[in-house]
């Protein structure tokens, strides 16, 4: 099938790898600009792009896709335009070119928005998923072609999480393509009565509250990991905290954020 692939991080790539290794035919590849990264501020590609870059495919970046942007898609007159993590909402102009497809990393019509696998972690989920989904105007409210869904386990964190979700998006990339060169798609609205929302994590979002349950500390932490790892404030230092678990103990008069047991970690 012939697509333009749009998308920049890590999971975005693994599901480009897989489109590519399938024989699809990728007209170009749109990614977000080089950002400066470290303290050299020296220009970093997405892995998107460096994937791209390997393969000999077509590169396009653009901060903002522009009315120049819009013509060079169209140029490429592709049958799908396929979305994974672009991070730049779609003019409808765009999304007239071709059939636009997009992963989204959630059960739809729950978690819609930016953060839906963190958030599926923060909420103490046990299962979450992928959607296939034809995009619109209106944010992950288009219909849907397929789902396949993952068990969220107590160890997992964001990290583990993502990896997991990527090889699972990949997948049904995969398989959604091939439903639409068959023409045995079907879709299905949404029951957009059903929707929750996520919104975007921040690092003062990340700041723990002691007066919370232990076990929603816990998935706040798994949640926050790796980015922007939560913490908490003592004596004017602030403390990252990576992993967390939750401890019976006997009731000793400990008040919440009091330390009631501290020690190195050795070995």
């Amino acid at each position: 099938m012939n697509i333009v692939f749009l998308g920049t991080p890590e999971i975005a790539k693994v599901c480009l790898e897989k489109l590519y290794e399938k024989g699809h035919n990728i007209l170009a590849v749109v990614t977000n600009p080089d950002k400066p990264t470290g303290r050299g501020n020296r220009l970093a590609e997405s892995p998107v792009k460096t994937f791209a870059k390997s393969k000999g495919l077509k590169v396009l970046q653009y901060q903002s896709i522009s009315k120049e942007g819009v013509k060079d898609l169209k140029a490429l007159k592709p049958e799908a335009l396929v979305l994974v993590a672009f991070g730049q909402i779609l003019s409808e102009e765009i999304l007239s070119i071709a059939l636009p497809i997009n992963l989204h990393g959630s059960l739809l019509p729950a978690l819609r928005g930016p953060s839906p696998i963190q958030t599926a972690i923060l909420e103490g989920l046990c299962q979450t998923g992928v959607s296939v989904m034809k995009m619109e105007k209106g944010v992950d409210t288009g219909d849907v072609l397929l789902q396949k869904s993952i068990d969220i386990l107590p160890e997992d964190n964001s990290s583990t999480l993502f990896d997991k979700m990527a090889d699972l998006g990949a997948e049904a990339l995969v398989e959604a393509l091939e439903i639409l060169e068959n023409g045995t798609a079907v879709w299905k609205s949404q029951d957009h009565q059903k929707a929750t929302f996520t919104k975007m994590l921040t690092k003062e979002n990340a700041k723990l509250n002691f007066d919370d349950t232990a076990q929603n500390i816990v998935n706040k932490v798994r949640a926050y990991n790796p980015n922007p790892v939560a913490y908490f404030e003592l004596d004017d230092q602030k403390f990252k905290v990576f992993e967390a678990k939750v401890v019976k103990m006997d009731n000793q008069g400990f008040e919440c954020g009091q330390i009631a047991l501290a020690g190195a970690k050795t070995g």
